[in-house]
């Protein structure tokens, strides 16, 4: 019944996606809303749906909402001068602003590197010397799953490129290992793959593209640039409890079978050891990556150079002959161009929604219904972190649901009359429960690489994601009455 209501959904998606459209662009114009926000508004319920369906990909759909965006802002009067038709000229500038934007080539610098670390195959090196030191008990090796995650994120700014890389070298551990593939410890281990990546998206802040959403926007609209030393700082407690608690989660839920793999510390060893010693290849790279991650840990605090400028001359580094580590032709097939397209449209939407009053007059009216105006920081935290968990539940891409959600609680956030509120740390916050893919495997596209494996049921991904989900929500609320509270993001 699942995949039947799936492919429904699926097939007349972008039919109902434009149905929706026309609806509210022949809806009576709204008091106080700009005629060209209300057609944004429209656009934004046509794109919610497209994306909650998966009715297109990604990359369709971004091409899709950038012809839309174009035409209903150059059909609409201009937001300053309401006389004037702001015409597709100057509408089409808006559509491609998220394509002008320092995010987008942090992402895209990222995406390049998670293609080197494939190219070269160190991540899978990295992997496998880390799940080497941790012996053969079960506990070990699902302790050591996650390790491998969090160590990957340092170093593979791509959480689908992370889990992609891992997914085979677990199976083959459960292969070489002799056990059950339909087992509780192969499920265990597959999940904790896709969950370990999820949490450390929050934790480190080039590990996932939908924080470089969250950060564009602030940026932007906030003025305030976030330095991956202050996001490692914020984020990286809550991931580090966030793992812990997953370890006994999973060890909970779903026990393995047995507490020891016979030869598994030798079988490890082996696969390791057939690698060979590492390559030039992969010493430069690994070279390049740790000073990668030095600049961007002491941005601004050993000298000025920000995130992207730094990542870009590691690009260039690992694109030159005889010192790089790759080629164009190389990095070129591995690189999820798609990926790029959405992220550049999903930040253009965004910025049109906020800059046609959309997302403020929404806000205004979430505001005036749930009546959070006066409530005070933590409330506030704790209902629009419920709500973006609950809407995430439709959504298959943490980027979509950045792109749309973002903006919108940015403009929450200015419309609240509570005193000392920090609307961009509080924007940060809410980011981290943008990452919160943990209930179903279609949250997130970790979670369907892993889901792939046929290792476990959507029943045992759901099992184990929602005590996740009722923890990472307990722990945002308990680190916002404190920690974050002490820092002045809250």
């Amino acid at each position: 019944m699942e995949d039947i209501k799936r492919s429904f959904a699926q097939r007349y998606g972008l039919i109902g996606g434009f149905i929706a459209l026309v609806a509210v662009l022949l809806m009576p114009h709204p008091e106080g809303l700009p005629i060209a926000g209300h057609y944004m508004l429209a656009l934004l319920l046509f794109s919610v749906i497209i994306w909650m369906t998966e009715s297109v990909t990604y990359p369709v759909s971004a091409a899709i909402i950038l012809a839309l965006m174009t035409f209903l802002l150059g059909l609409a009067p201009a937001v300053a001068d309401p006389k004037t038709i702001l015409g597709t000229s100057k509408a089409l500038a808006i559509s491609l602003s998220g394509f002008n934007n320092s995010a987008l080539g942090l992402v895209g610098g990222a995406l390049f590197i998670a293609a080197a670390m494939m190219c070269t195959g160190l991540d899978k090196r990295i992997a496998l010397l880390i799940l080497s030191k941790i012996g053969a008990k079960t506990n070990r090796i699902l302790f050591g799953v996650i390790v491998v995650g969090f160590v990957l994120s340092f170093f593979v700014p791509s959480t689908t490129a992370r889990v992609s890389c891992l997914v085979p070298i677990v199976m083959g551990v459960i292969v070489a290992l002799n056990v059950d593939k339909k087992s509780k410890f192969a499920g265990v281990l597959m999940i904790a793959t896709a969950q370990a990546d999820s949490i450390w998206n929050v934790g480190i802040k080039t590990a996932a593209a939908q924080n470089m959403v969250a950060l564009g926007f602030i940026e932007k609209m906030l003025g305030k640039t976030v330095t991956w030393g202050e996001w490692f700082i914020a984020a990286a407690p809550f991931a580090a409890i966030m793992s812990i608690v997953l370890y006994y989660v999973l060890m909970w839920v779903m026990p393995p079978e047995t507490k020891e793999i016979e030869n598994g510390e030798q079988i490890i060893a082996k696969q390791l050891a057939d690698l060979g010693p590492m390559r030039p290849v992969e010493k430069r790279l690994l070279a390049i990556s740790l000073s990668l991650l030095f600049f961007w840990t002491t941005e601004q605090v050993l000298h000025p150079f920000d995130t992207t400028s730094t990542t870009f001359v590691a690009i260039a580094i690992m694109l030159t002959p005889v010192i790089g580590v790759m080629n164009w032709r190389d990095a070129q097939s591995r690189m999820p161009w798609g990926t790029l397209m959405l992220f550049g449209v999903g930040i253009s939407l965004g910025t049109a929604l906020l800059t046609t009053k959309a997302a403020t007059w929404l806000a205004n009216v979430i505001v005036a219904l749930v009546g959070i105006q006066a409530m005070p920081a933590l409330a506030i935290l704790a209902v629009l972190a419920a709500f973006l968990i609950i809407i995430h539940m439709g959504f298959a891409s943490a980027t979509a649901l950045a792109s749309a959600m973002i903006p919108i609680v940015i403009a929450v956030l200015q419309s609240v009359t509570t005193p000392g509120i920090s609307v961009w740390g509080m924007t940060m916050i809410l980011q981290y429960v943008v990452s919160f893919g943990f209930i179903l495997p279609v949250n997130a596209p970790q979670n369907m690489v892993a889901y792939s494996t046929e290792t476990f049921e959507v029943k045992d991904f759901i099992k184990t994601g929602i005590p996740l989900t009722i923890a990472a929500y307990l722990i945002i609320l308990l680190l916002g009455a404190t920690y974050w509270t002490w820092l002045g993001y809250v």
